[in-house]
């Protein structure tokens, strides 16, 4: 227990270390797990088995909360680029990856393969947290958000297959049934359980706030269970069902989200440091020259060639395809896959582990800092202002009502608006603003600004009416209702 909060607290000051440099934290969690291993305080690890199945655990926590923190309307507009990235962008980048690792680094077509498998997915929290640093269009955004948490469930199909010792690679059109199969079955899964989930959680008023986190956690872990139970892809129903939770307006969002963060965190910080045990330092430094190689390969050729062919029909200007190519970035995921072949008794897998984990560490180092340098060159970096006013909802379970909190960004059409002007149903009422650090009770006339955070009551009833008109004259001004923006609460006629 020592050792674990001394790890983790380590780990935590390395986050700031890393947010100042701008070095991913990856790295400093691998160095940790490396400097405990058996070249540094002499830590005995190389259960590869076990470390793969608390992989998998790691990786649900981080899909679910990335899906948490995915907001619906900004990835909407990219979900058919992300799908072709995330299918036919894979399939070019395994080819391509393969034929490098193959003449380059001397692995046999069976090993290539892998290779190329293990390392064609990208790494959603490595993503997720570049995104936070990395202000991007919108559209450009949400597809690389997309993209990261639907390519893991076709590339670890395509690994557990390739890593089959009695598979048949002369059946192509079976393994790609199967993959089709198993990505609708966990399409399937996710929608059901985010949906049912979601809808359960809005109606039914738990005792304490605490527990709504546990439940939305525990939500989206039941989807991956189900989703591989059902013989369907685990990792793209967990991210489905998060993706739906988290954008379903349920109770107590912030500690929900807060919740998960703390949550992924510690499965991120756990994940590079067991993955950092498992690896001898002294055993790498062969693997170098072949993890360039296949590296570059991945990098240079297969990563853009898969852009531009995934994303021909959408015609995507060359500096987004650019920026896209150089985005997609490595992480956990591929060291995790590249686990599998070891346990599988894969030819050269322990060659391959060492040359993923080498390329990881590489390249990660080499893009992750250069993405803002980049996003300036190509005219893409900025800060795009949200619209849609923030909603918090807490259940008054005796009162029979919701007290909903919601903040006015900076670029809402609310600012200007009267509160007379909201035109809320009769069983809801603006009961406080605050402004500046300063609560008052607002008058109907009261003129709403941008920053103002408005506390709102409302009856159960209503609840629903409320969100949608705020979000509607957030959107459209005070006049929504008459613009036909929806949202309006007893104004259908009243459009011109």
């Amino acid at each position: 227990m020592l050792a674990g909060a001394l790890v983790l607290l380590v780990a935590v000051a390395a986050v700031r270390l890393t947010s100042r440099s701008g070095l991913p934290s990856l790295l400093l969690y691998l160095a940790i797990g490396m400097a405990l291993g058996r070249d540094g305080l002499g830590v005995e690890f190389s259960d590869a088995e076990l470390t793969q199945v608390l992989g998998y655990a790691a990786l649900v926590v981080i899909l679910a909360e990335g899906g948490l923190g995915t907001r619906w309307q900004d990835i909407r507009p990219a979900v058919p680029a992300a799908a072709a990235l995330a299918t036919v962008g894979v399939g070019v980048s395994v080819g391509v990856t393969a034929a490098g690792a193959h003449y380059l680094a001397g692995l046999s077509w069976e090993s290539a393969l892998v290779m190329g498998a293990v390392v064609s997915s990208t790494d959603a929290a490595a993503v997720f947290s570049v995104l936070r640093r990395v202000p991007l269009p919108r559209r450009l955004a949400g597809i690389l958000e997309a993209e990261s948490g639907f390519n893991d469930a076709p590339v670890i199909i395509l690994v557990v297959a390739f890593s089959a010792t009695d598979h048949a690679t002369g059946h192509w059109h079976v393994l790609l049934g199967e993959m089709v199969l198993e990505l609708a079955v966990g399409l399937a899964v996710g929608l059901v359980v985010g949906r049912v989930g979601a809808l359960a959680l809005r109606h039914v008023a738990l005792p304490a706030s605490g527990l709504y986190p546990i439940a939305v956690l525990a939500l989206t872990v039941l989807a991956y269970a189900a989703g591989a139970l059902l013989h369907g892809s685990g990792f793209l129903a967990v991210y489905v069902a998060a993706v739906l939770l988290g954008n379903a307006r349920l109770p107590h969002r912030p500690a929900t989200r807060g919740f998960a963060d703390a949550v992924a965190w510690v499965a991120q910080i756990g994940l590079f440091v067991l993955l950092g045990l498992l690896v001898n330092p002294g055993d790498l430094w062969n693997d170098i020259g072949p993890a360039l190689l296949v590296g570059g390969a991945l990098t240079l050729v297969a990563r853009p060639l898969s852009v531009v062919v995934a994303l021909l029909p959408f015609q995507l200007p060359w500096r987004e395809q650019a920026m896209l190519s150089w985005a997609g970035l490595r992480g956990a995921v591929p060291i995790v896959l590249a686990i599998i072949p070891v346990v599988g008794g894969v030819e050269d897998s322990d060659r391959i582990f060492s040359v993923v984990f080498v390329l990881v560490v590489i390249f990660t180092l080499l893009q992750g800092p250069t993405l803002p340098w980049l996003a300036r060159r190509l005219g893409l970096a900025g800060s795009e202002q949200a619209v849609d006013v923030d909603i918090e909802s807490a259940p008054l379970d005796r009162l029979r009502g919701h007290l909903l909190s919601v903040t006015i960004p900076g670029a809402s059409r609310m600012s200007g608006v009267e509160v007379r002007e909201l035109r809320l149903p009769a069983q809801a009422a603006v009961t406080l603003v605050v402004r500046d650090g300063t609560s008052f009770v607002p008058q109907p006339d009261t003129v709403l600004r941008h920053g103002d955070e408005l506390l709102v009551v409302a009856t159960d009833a209503v609840r629903d009416a409320v969100e949608r008109r705020l979000i509607a004259v957030g959107r459209g001004g005070k006049l929504a209702g008459w613009l036909g923006r929806g949202g309006s609460t007893g104004l259908r006629g009243q459009r011109e």
